[in-house]
């Protein structure tokens, strides 16, 4: 019997850069955390360009000069089903969130956030496509993916183990965790999926 209490899909337009080192570094903070278990991770994309292959070379090299491995990993194209079975699905800019409501049911639409929107320490309001560019932007997608992924793994951890997370938080990290979102529709959208799920 699984105990996944949470599932987590990331998006971006072919599903070879941004999503699955998206996918990669959440991982791996998971991994860290043991937290794994609990917490199912996935990536696609919103176009079937590069269905079955592996990620850019140039995304699982800097990925992997920061400890994530990525080479397991492989395209595929966001599904109907997937609007179902995830709990959370983050888009990496405004076109793949446009696109992934394009085409997700009106009363699942919730669940589409931005990843951007999760941001600490970084002023962006999206993540972007390193695909043209040169090793800068490969990092640049790192630093900012690193950020988002240590504010999701504290709404995960909150929702899957919440006893632990909250005797880890300080009040000081308490006041500030309001801070992190431009909106509190990210969390509003783990509690009430959460929620509902206890219900069932």
């Amino acid at each position: 019997m699984s105990t996944t209490r949470l599932n987590i899909l990331f998006v971006c337009m072919g599903n070879i850069c941004r999503s699955p080192t998206a996918e990669g570094v959440f991982r791996q903070r998971l991994i860290d955390h043991q937290l794994h278990h609990l917490v199912r991770t996935d990536s696609a994309g919103t176009h079937n360009y590069h269905p079955h292959s592996p990620p850019d070379a140039r995304s699982q090299r800097h990925a992997r000069q920061r400890g994530y491995d990525l080479s397991d990993l492989r395209a595929r194209q966001i599904t109907p089903n997937d609007f179902e079975v995830f709990d959370l699905i983050l888009t990496m800019d405004e076109d793949n969130l446009h696109h992934t409501l394009a085409v997700c049911p009106e009363p699942l639409q919730h669940k589409v956030q931005t990843y951007a929107s999760l941001l600490r320490h970084h002023t962006e309001d999206h993540i972007p496509d390193p695909y043209y560019g040169g090793a800068g932007g490969f990092d640049h997608v790192l630093d900012l993916i690193e950020d988002a992924s240590d504010t999701l793994l504290d709404l995960a951890r909150e929702q899957v183990d919440p006893f632990t997370a909250r005797g880890l938080r300080s009040a000081e990290a308490a006041r500030n965790h309001s801070r992190y979102f431009s909106s509190a529709s990210v969390l509003a959208t783990l509690d009430d999926l959460i929620a509902a799920k206890q219900h069932k």
